[in-house]
């Protein structure tokens, strides 16, 4: 296998700002990607400012083996402009025609538990950007993680203790190292492809990928 060289979509989020220093510290190669408008946002060496809907975009992908798409939205964005069908399912059209382009051969996405029997807008719009995915030819891997614990009105308190009690590891909260972890083993591996890991699985990538943190 290749080494793998990493295209983060959506860096200067949540998750991307843990996932990309972890990156660094293990010697892992990344690419963070920011809107121009955003580029202030972020100093990184690799840093690359560019709109998904430029034509150069695989370009700006050339050399990385994965893209791990990161970029999503909430209701309460959609003030600003942001819709579930611009912020998940648009970027992640953009990023898999880029990617088929560039010669990219893994794609990480992040969804959520629940996105495979879809159930409110929110999920439906990341089932749709799931079947994007899988339908790309692609080889991909889907990480569907439950409420994030260390993010305010994100999980409730005792929430974890309750779900690990009953048995209930889908629901599970995670926090943003534990996931960010995951999403790089997975990325840093290229395993497991075609699946998404939800519940169990998923918290066997984060528990094999703890070192990284």
């Amino acid at each position: 296998m290749s080494p793998r060289r990493l295209f983060v979509a959506g860096a200067t989020g949540a998750v991307g700002r843990v996932l990309v220093p972890m990156a660094d510290r293990n010697g892992v190669a990344v690419v963070p990607h920011v809107r121009p408008q955003s580029a202030s946002t972020l100093s990184h060496p690799s840093a690359v400012a560019i709109d998904l809907s430029d034509e150069a975009l695989p370009k700006a992908m050339a050399g990385c083996t994965t893209v791990v798409q990161l970029i999503g939205t909430m209701r309460k964005r959609f003030a600003k402009g942001d819709t579930y069908e611009t912020s998940d399912i648009g970027t992640t059209r953009l990023l898999v025609e880029a990617a088929k382009k560039a010669g990219v051969d893994h794609l990480v996405l992040l969804s959520s538990v629940g996105a495979g029997r879809p159930l409110g807008a929110y999920l439906q719009a990341k089932a749709k950007a799931e079947a994007l995915v899988r339908d790309s030819t692609l080889a991909f891997t889907i990480v569907r993680p439950s409420a994030f614990e260390d993010r305010e009105g994100q999980a409730m308190p005792g929430l974890r203790a309750a779900t690990k009690l009953l048995g209930l590891a889908r629901y599970q909260p995670i926090t943003l190292a534990e996931l960010a972890s995951a999403l790089l083993h997975v990325a840093k591996e290229r395993a497991p492809v075609g699946v998404a890991l939800e519940g169990t699985p998923l918290w066997e990538v984060v528990n094999t990928a703890a070192p990284l943190r």
